[in-house]
């Protein structure tokens, strides 16, 4: 086991390890040499990101030292990693597109596939970028794939996904904005059990929230599915005591797994989205699922709640993630579900 450092040369890592930062690192010599695109146009940056090949592009100022250290880390990971593109925006340049993906500071990568941006990386953040190239380099998706359910029927899950639901930029631990990282300290100041969903992983989500909320900023906050607003409307129901009244009564962890687990006839618990997998196990039993016609399947971020991470392995006595259940009961891992598949009994068990 070796712990990856954001200058090693020469890599192959597989990350999906709970809650672990050393990774498995294979070395292997990569001859071909893929050329970085520079791109100075809407139609170039348009251009680039067409078709199901991963790319990552890094937005970049000239009289930024951390944008040089990089575009380092960038030349040994299109090097070694050819089923990857890789461009560069100088973002004071193309300022529309900068402003468009919310770039505030430089360097800042966003990983795109099918023009659809699937993760970001912001500050010069090696050891990130890499995990996130290495978890989607192979991966090519057709300019159609397909989705369990249209964004405006997920809406409504998500929001009734717990009895408190923040949709943040970023994770509890790692909030990606101010706004967000103060709405999260309020909540947790006064003790309020909140599960969250990060935005920023998912574009579908995070434009077609606004319009369905008719609240056009983040973070937002939702109890018992009913949005209750941004920060400062947070802030002000917390200041003169309102929130308490909004919070529905508490609900037992296991009654909640058990909600959770029955809320759809087929229910996947994973890392990540569907459509942004945060590791490769539950990329793989997405596809999967994804694979059977017709199927119907929820889901639920595990990442975004704590108490369901840990709980669940205990409820299920499985001590791992991906889970699949149907109508209640765990059928389990990835292993299990490739076994099904591979035996015929998988599509009929689902659709049954």
């Amino acid at each position: 086991t070796v712990t990856l450092s954001c200058r090693q040369e020469l890599f192959n890592a597989n990350v999906c390890l709970e809650s672990s930062f050393s990774i498995y690192v294979t070395s292997y010599y990569a001859p071909r040499t893929m050329s970085i695109v520079s791109i100075t146009t809407e139609e170039e940056f348009k251009n680039f990101l067409q078709g199901g090949t991963p790319c990552a592009v890094h937005f970049w100022a000239p009289w930024a030292e951390q944008c040089k250290h990089m575009d380092n880390v960038i030349a040994e990971l299109a090097r070694v990693t050819p089923s990857f593109k890789f461009g560069k925006v100088e973002a004071e340049e193309l300022s529309d597109i900068s402003q468009s993906f919310d770039i505030s500071a430089v360097p800042t990568v966003i990983v795109f596939q099918n023009g659809k941006k699937i993760s970001r990386v912001d500050g010069a953040d090696a050891f990130s970028l890499t995990k996130i190239v290495e978890a989607h380099k192979g991966t090519v998706v057709p300019e159609n794939p397909k989705t369990s359910t249209n964004v405006q029927e997920r809406l409504p899950e998500l929001i009734n996904a717990a009895p408190v639901m923040l949709f943040m930029k970023g994770t509890p631990d790692e909030p990606k904005c101010g706004f967000s990282r103060k709405i999260v300290g309020l909540l947790r100041d006064n003790d309020i059990k909140f599960s969250t969903f990060n935005i920023l992983e998912d574009e579908d989500v995070r434009a077609a929230l606004k319009v369905y909320s008719d609240w056009p900023t983040y973070p937002q906050l939702y109890v018992a599915g009913d949005l209750v607003g941004g920060l400062d409307i947070v802030q002000e129901m917390i200041d003169n005591g309102q929130i308490q009244e909004l919070l529905p009564k508490a609900e037992s962890l296991e009654d909640r797994l058990k909600s959770l687990i029955n809320r759809k006839d087929v229910m996947v618990f994973i890392k990540g989205t569907p459509d942004a997998p945060r590791c490769g196990f539950s990329r793989s039993i997405i596809g999967i699922l994804r694979d059977i016609q017709g199927l119907d399947f929820g889901y639920y971020d595990i990442l975004g709640d704590e108490d369901v991470r840990q709980g669940l392995k205990k409820f299920s006595d499985w001590p791992t993630f991906p889970q699949l259940y149907k109508n209640g009961d765990l059928l389990g891992g990835l292993d299990i579900v490739k076994e099904m598949q591979s035996s015929g009994e998988l599509e009929s068990t689902l659709k049954g």
